[in-house]
């Protein structure tokens, strides 16, 4: 007697070739309910001001009376494009951007790689790393302001007991970006290091040990094994470095208040000061806005080359 096996039937396929069949309504129903909360979260705390920041550009609104104010249309829009501090803002929050991301994607790196090379105390590593990162911005303020105050900190009497003339950090353009520079590096380098980590994790130990079997040392698996296969970690954690240093704010305001002379203000503290001090609302929306915009093109400008990298790499 031959016993007939019932067989699942196999999905149809479409035009493209991709599978269409769909998962139950039920299953489609709890998908819906557990992202619900995320997205109106989402809908309430960026969708929305993003829309209400929209409007008010076009208003002359003030944050000392209520209502929009009156319609000046794009007028604020061209004032913020031919604002000669504007723009000093932005290169600023460039500048910053320049100064920060290579080394904070370098040491990370580096970083990652000694904590997952050494033998003894790798836990010790990884927690010493990472700490800073978990600390308060106005915390990381108070300390380095302490370190860098001229004759009692601790940065000018190392300089001092090596023979070195002390840099003004606090009082100089020059030493206010060193001064914040360094306070970024040691603050915010655990959020790299962990990215870094967790892909070390992934790569395969058979590979360093056929390398090591074929006379490879330390330096050439890291070399040919460890950073190539830690390129797309690379990519994002260059990205995601990107976006973060163009949004500084917290350690620059806290340290140097934008000084000396307005020589350090990034551009949100310049939207900060004229949306909150100098009371305009709709200027400091237009303001906004238009930073929006460029982060957004900076984000599809690195989207398009890695796409046109990963296709012509296929």
């Amino acid at each position: 007697m031959t016993t007939v096996v019932p067989t699942r039937p196999a999905p149809t396929a479409s035009a493209a070739g991709l599978p269409t069949d769909r998962p139950p309504r039920s299953e489609r129903r709890a998908g819906v309910l557990l992202t619900a909360p995320f997205l109106v979260i989402y809908l309430v705390f960026l969708v929305g001001p993003l829309l209400v920041g929209v409007v008010l550009s076009f208003f002359n609104t003030t944050t000392v009376k209520s209502g929009l104010g009156e319609w000046v249309g794009l007028s604020n829009y061209s004032e913020v494009v031919t604002d000669p501090q504007f723009w000093d803002a932005m290169w600023h929050s460039v500048l910053f951007t320049l100064l920060t991301t290579p080394p904070l994607v370098v040491l990370a790196l580096a970083g990652a790689i000694l904590a997952s090379r050494v033998r003894r105390g790798r836990v010790f590593y990884r927690l010493a790393f990472f700490a800073p990162y978990v600390v308060p911005s106005s915390v990381v303020a108070l300390i380095f302001l302490w370190m860098y105050t001229p004759e009692i900190g601790l940065v000018p009497k190392v300089f001092g007991a090596v023979g070195l003339p002390v840099p003004d950090f606090l009082g100089s353009t020059s030493g206010g970006w060193a001064a914040v520079t360094l306070m970024t590096l040691w603050w915010t380098f655990g959020f790299n290091f962990v990215l870094y980590t967790a892909a070390i994790q992934d790569v395969p130990p058979d590979v360093y040990e056929a390398a090591a079997i074929d006379g490879a040392g330390p330096w050439q698996q890291i070399r040919h094994i460890t950073v190539p296969l830690l390129g797309r970690t690379t990519s994002l954690v260059l990205i995601l470095q990107i976006l973060a240093s163009l949004k500084v704010f917290d350690q620059i305001y806290l340290l140097l208040a934008g000084g000396p002379d307005q020589s350090t203000r990034p551009v949100i503290e310049y939207i900060y000061d004229t949306g909150f001090t100098s009371y305009r609302g709709g200027y400091g929306a237009a303001a906004t806005i238009v930073y929006f915009v460029v982060i957004v093109a900076v984000s599809a400008a690195w989207y398009g080359l890695r796409r046109r990298a990963t296709g012509t790499a296929a």
